[in-house]
């Protein structure tokens, strides 16, 4: 693995070897970013897409109306269990949709966008699009940059090795000297996690929409409970909640976590260029047809922190010309599969808490 570095970073080893290390200065980076761009521009791969994503609306739109009218017409509680399975199928894809809208991928227009987002956001999901505008658009200036990268700080778990584990909770070095453990049930709370703090966020700002966004985010939740809450009894109905909300949590956390997690971290003074700066923080899935509908075209993350703009569905052809790219210039491209990128997450948080476990076992036999 070769790896042009130009700042002082953490970056973690997933082949055993310790990679080379040359220098490179900002200007000749930076134009050979803009020679990468000029060269994708030429190919047509950052023009808008707008009947590709008006087609996967529809498409979206009518899955989603068939789980909400097996919600009606269905009275047998294991296949409402499933209907719950498959919303959360059906909202999470609406998520990566809003989430590509929120990039300006779809249409010409910016009004377009914004309908997407409120109602795919606010509306669908119970999601304040403002606020995640905002939080995805400082982690894509700043991927894993230690203070200003708001994903990696993550509430009880240690995701960057850079903390004072003396300095810790009791609670807190025991959450972190088990979060590999941890992890996935921890994604399970992602769904609610991102309405709690889209209501905050929309009680102390407000943002072009504020308003409007209040309105669609209350009836959100008075259409999402009413409607199961009558078509089930409370504790089925109860039930149903809980599972759509874990499972939708699940998916979505399952598609950000291989995004960064693991790879490298940035202190907080680094000047690193644009062009480091989001390829080696960034690990890529293998694609594959399943993976890239399942994924959301998340799946090419380098490609998509590079040019955030780029439609879903020009990642892949982008992908062959960005690797060869990389490799020419020596900068490190890391891609694996989907097991082994949770191999390495699970590793390195593994790693991190690896401090707290001799001093438990210390303490426990005194």
């Amino acid at each position: 693995m070769n790896m042009t570095d130009t700042t002082s970073l953490a970056l973690p080893n997933h082949n055993g070897e310790s990679p080379p290390v040359t220098r490179s200065t900002q200007k000749e980076t930076n134009s050979d970013y803009a020679k990468l761009k000029h060269l994708l521009k030429q190919q047509g791969l950052l023009d808008k897409q707008p009947v590709y994503y008006t087609c996967r609306i529809a498409l979206l739109f009518s899955l989603l109306v068939v789980g909400v009218g097996a919600l009606l017409v269905v009275h047998i509680f294991w296949l409402q269990l499933l209907d719950a399975v498959y919303l959360a199928f059906v909202f999470t894809q609406m998520g990566l949709l809003a989430h590509e809208a929120g990039h300006r991928q779809m249409f010409h227009h910016a009004w377009q966008h914004d309908l997407v987002t409120l109602v795919g956001g606010n509306f669908l999901l119970g999601m304040s699009s403002a606020w995640w505008i905002d939080k995805h658009n400082r982690h894509h200036s700043h991927p894993n940059q230690l203070g200003m990268d708001p994903d990696i700080e993550i509430p009880f778990l240690d995701f960057t090795g850079t903390e004072a584990l003396e300095e810790m909770s009791a609670f807190r070095r025991f959450l972190v000297r088990h979060q590999a453990f941890i992890l996935l049930p921890a994604l399970m709370i992602v769904a609610v996690g991102l309405q709690h703090k889209s209501v905050l966020f929309l009680a102390q700002k407000k943002p072009k929409y504020h308003a409007l966004e209040w309105v669609l985010l209350g009836a959100h939740f008075v259409c999402y409970f009413a409607l199961i809450f009558s078509c089930l009894p409370f504790w089925q109905a109860v039930l149903f909640v809980v599972l759509h909300q874990a499972l939708t949590g699940l998916y979505l956390g399952s598609i950000f976590a291989p995004n960064h997690k693991g790879m490298a971290v940035i202190e907080n003074e680094s000047d690193m260029d644009f062009l480091h700066r989001q390829v080696l923080t960034s690990r890529n899935i293998h694609a594959h047809p399943w993976t890239d509908f399942l994924y959301g075209g998340l799946n090419y993350q380098i490609e998509h922190h590079l040019f955030p703009s780029m439609p879903r569905n020009r990642l892949k052809q982008a992908q062959k010309l960005i690797q060869s790219f990389c490799q020419a210039h020596a900068i490190s491209y890391h891609e694996t599969s989907v097991l082994r990128s949770f191999q390495e997450i699970f590793q390195y948080l593994h790693q991190i808490g690896a401090p707290l476990r001799p001093l438990s076992r210390s303490n426990r036999g005194k």
